[in-house]
């Protein structure tokens, strides 16, 4: 047995050495922990609103000569303490003053002529263009020597819009003051103007009975309330109660209108709480992807179906989800009725329907039903038969562009969109979607496909878990579940992850999708059962002003701050946004401290958070509540 020999005092020396090194790095690591904890956990906890409205009313720059105020408080982000919110930014960057040197200038207000102001849709600008195919009617933006900078007033007397569901049938007339639409429709019932405010039947053209009874001959004909239908799109919507009306049934129709004689109808749309954008179709696309609506109507929407070789109907082809429905009513279905009402001889009107009838079977549509004053088409599930059909029907082709998404700009064409391939027949092309509510939180066909590069099911998980969390974030510090928002609009909507998060609130979410991302997820934000649009936010939105409660920017700056001045992009959020809405803009700090300089000089009121997960992620958050002002009446002046 090998015998034991003590340590030498050298090697006890540095056994204990080693001992003493190892405690002081254990100490060191553990005080390390421990304040890191504790800092996350002081700069994270989350300030409660004051009160139950979260955000209260706010007032004006008392600087200000040129807008008449009314009186609030300053919105609280803060504790409830009464503590004085520190709303500097800290981190100092040198902002482009293109308004002059020195101090930040606060942007003047608009002219009260101003106050109905769309950019991209004004109609003097509007009268240089073709009136063929209504070209003049289309997006016709400002250039540079055109654009304005200057804050869009609210006219005065403007009040916040009644709550949702109450805002379906009342809105305040200050708001929207024109009469027109009452006296022209007042035997259709669009709206009635009762005292200060306006009152919407339901009414509408093709629809006296009111549009929750017509909506209920449509589902006589078709089943509108199995989840099987959730996205519509309503050509010449007038005010939308075709739209409103669907709502409870769990169908979000995408309302479009061009800004015409018909004074304001989007906007009244909008007032409502209803989703409505201005649009026409013209000579464009519109702006939507292929294969996004599971339903389309026209009700006397005073399209010419029949002209220009089938190519608003090859559009409407383009939009629809395989196995889609196109519905129309007016003119000429039901003509044997209707014509002596129309103006319109017998000859004229059978000979208009059949010349639909054979665009509608020259898409390879199939007419389902026609019964008094409806008639129901749909559209294949894929194009298996297309084939043999298009032997018979030579035009409209089968279209060669490569890529029927592309819709910013992009001209339209009378060809038939071709539907992805097929193994069988009873095959949905581009993959069946789930009925609705559950297909807003499966992974959408395009993604499960692999049709959009860089996303795949792990990924969407993933961000379906990251919105959950932002949004718990969110109502800790404004009152998301309180119903004080109604119309709300994504500014960069990725895979829709937002919008999902607020499916349980009374709320819904116009996605927008900029032109100038790096992947094109607007297909599949309508295949989990939303609504959007593409957009350039270089260039104005296609709505009235004080149209949405609240803007949501998730990295749009980041995006857009080497492509146009931000302080444009700005000015149109402080257009479109509603007095006393909020917006939420996620970015970098650097990023978000040029941008909170901007909205000082716009009469915001903002605060930069932390990140949800805590101070030490570069990304922060900036609320800001856009203050209530309104232009003055002719007596103040």
């Amino acid at each position: 047995m090998a015998k034991e020999y003590p340590a030498s005092p050298k090697a006890q020396q540095l056994q204990e050495s080693k001992k003493q090194r190892l405690t002081y790095i254990l100490v060191v690591s553990a005080l390390c922990i421990a304040f890191y904890v504790l800092g996350a956990w002081q700069n994270t906890t989350l300030p409660k609103p004051i009160g139950n409205s979260g955000i209260t009313r706010v007032g004006c720059d008392p600087t200000t000569a040129s807008t008449t105020q009314s009186s609030g408080s300053v919105p609280s982000f803060g504790p409830g303490s009464g503590e004085v919110l520190d709303f500097d930014a800290h981190h100092r960057l040198t902002i482009n003053n293109t308004d002059g040197d020195g101090e930040l200038q606060q942007f003047p207000a608009c002219p009260l002529n101003f106050s109905e102001y769309t950019p991209c849709e004004d109609r003097k600008r509007g009268r240089r263009f073709d009136r063929a195919m209504l070209v003049y009617r289309e997006r016709h933006c400002p250039g540079k020597d055109e654009q304005v900078r200057c804050l869009i007033p609210a006219p005065p007397g403007y009040r916040t819009p009644f709550k949702w569901p109450h805002s379906r049938d009342y809105a305040y007339f200050n708001n929207i003051p024109h009469k027109e639409l009452s006296i022209e429709k007042a035997v259709q019932n669009w709206i009635q103007v009762e005292g200060d405010k306006f009152k919407f039947p339901g009414g509408g053209t093709m629809f006296p009975r009111g549009a929750d009874a017509y909506i209920d001959d449509i589902d006589k004909l078709i089943s509108l309330s199995d989840g099987k239908i959730r996205t519509a799109v309503d050509t010449g919507c007038g005010v939308a109660s075709w739209g409103a009306y669907l709502l409870k049934r769990n169908i979000i129709a995408m309302s479009f209108a061009p800004r015409d004689t018909h004074e304001a109808q989007v906007q009244f749309a909008l007032e409502r709480g209803v989703p409505a954008i201005i649009g026409v179709m013209g000579k464009h696309r519109l702006p939507y992807p292929s294969r996004a609506f599971d339903m389309a109507h026209c009700s006397r929407c005073l399209i010419p179906w029949y002209e220009h070789d089938g190519l608003y109907l090859a559009e409407v082809d383009r939009i629809l989800r395989p196995g889609g429905y196109w519905i129309l009513s007016g003119p000429p279905i039901n003509w044997k009725t209707h014509h002596v009402g129309w103006e319109r001889t017998k000859d004229d009107l059978k000979q208009e329907q059949d010349n639909i009838e054979d665009i509608a079977r020259s898409l390879c549509w199939n007419k389902v039903v026609e019964k008094r004053d409806l008639s129901i088409w749909q559209k294949p599930k894929n194009h298996l038969e297309c084939a043999n059909i298009k032997k018979t029907y030579k035009t409209p082709h089968i279209c060669k562009s490569d890529n029927p998404d592309a819709a910013w700009y992009r001209q339209m064409e009378a060809c038939v969109t071709p539907l992805p391939e097929v193994s069988n027949q009873g095959e949905v092309a581009g993959g069946a979607v789930e009925k609705w509510p559950e297909r807003a939180f499966l992974v959408p066909p395009r993604i499960r496909r692999g049709m959009i590069p860089g996303l795949d099911a792990k990924k969407f998980d993933e961000d379906k878990k990251l919105w959950e969390k932002r949004v718990a974030y969110y109502k800790r510090i404004i009152p998301i579940a309180e119903n004080r928002y109604r119309n709300v609009m994504d500014m960069n909507a990725n895979m829709g992850g937002f919008a999902a998060s607020l499916v349980k609130y009374p709320v819904w979410v116009m996605n927008v999708v900029p032109v100038n991302s790096d992947r094109d997820t607007l297909g599949a934000i309508y295949e989990r059962g939303f609504i959007g649009t593409y957009q350039d936010w270089c260039e104005a939105f296609s709505t009235y002003p004080r149209t949405y409660d609240l803007l949501h920017a998730d990295n749009l700056f980041s995006i857009y701050q080497d492509r146009c001045d931000i302080t444009d992009i700005l000015l149109e959020m402080d257009r479109i946004l509603r007095p006393e809405g909020t917006a939420i803009i996620r970015d970098t700090v650097d990023v978000l401290t040029k941008v909170q300089a901007i909205t000082k000089r716009m009469r915001w009121e903002s605060r930069i958070m932390d990140h949800e997960d805590g101070p030490f992620n570069p990304e922060k958050v900036l609320m800001a509540v856009k203050t209530y002002w309104t232009a003055k009446t002719e007596e103040e002046h």
